[in-house]
């Protein structure tokens, strides 16, 4: 579904992505993972169009290079943000609307924002403004605009951070049931290994840009040169 092929970005001197080719396939949760600094916020701003780049990335066989992040969302791939990116003066129900009718030009559906709006179990603040939303609601509010879009493809940039045990519980049960219910592939970075484990079923890690390994979480998990860049002996 995406494919990234020969990647390099570079900021000066600093080599943010160095020669890194990866699929993600359709239908699949896959997972990026890696030191702080590694390059994974970085390759997603590759693959939606914020950085100009080497290399090249496919997205159902066609290139999407030298697209505006617009054109890119308008394709079919959505996007969080680690920290809550929302429309602070519009409430709820609003800034859901506006992924639905940025998704549907011309031809806006109410049914699917009111579904999304349920769906990320935001019907009980759905009048409520943005700002005073918890950190748990902001992120179903961010997530619940981005699927409005109708996106074939969800990324998600450390949906976890900031969250406690329970919040991380429902915001992985709401993962699974987008990737299942709605049959959209999702791309998550994240921190915590052990959402990465169970949500996963490929997995990427990175370190100063380039590709440690990729495999099923299992055998990632097992992988040496993972331990010791970034999991630690105490992990093993």
């Amino acid at each position: 579904m995406i494919k990234a092929k020969n990647l390099v970005k570079k900021f000066g001197e600093l080599t943010a992505v160095n020669d890194l080719s990866f699929e993600v396939r359709e239908g699949e949760i896959f997972g990026i993972a890696g030191p702080n600094g590694a390059g994974k916020s970085t390759v997603y701003n590759l693959i939606t169009g914020f950085y100009p780049f080497q290399g090249q990335i496919l997205f159902n066989g066609r290139p999407i290079a030298g697209k505006k992040p617009h054109q890119i969302a308008r394709l079919g791939i959505a996007r969080t943000f680690q920290i809550p990116q929302i429309f602070e003066s519009l409430n709820v129900e609003k800034c859901i609307d506006i992924g639905s009718r940025f998704g549907s030009p011309g031809r806006y559906d109410r049914a699917y924002r009111e579904k999304m709006i349920e769906f990320v179990s935001l019907g009980p603040v759905r009048h409520d403004g943005t700002a005073a939303l918890n950190l748990l609601n902001k992120k179903r509010l961010m997530i619940g605009a981005a699927l409005a879009t109708k996106p074939k493809v969800l990324m998600l940039d450390e949906p976890m951070a900031g969250s406690n045990a329970t919040e991380i519980r429902e915001l992985m049960d709401l993962i699974v049931k987008i990737n299942q219910n709605l049959k959209i592939t999702v791309i998550i970075i994240e921190h915590f290994m052990k959402v990465l484990t169970e949500l996963t079923h490929s997995l990427l890690i990175l370190e100063s840009g380039r590709m440690v390994c990729i495999d099923s979480p299992e055998k990632v998990t097992c992988n040496p040169e993972v331990i010791e860049c970034y999991l630690g002996d105490s992990y093993a």
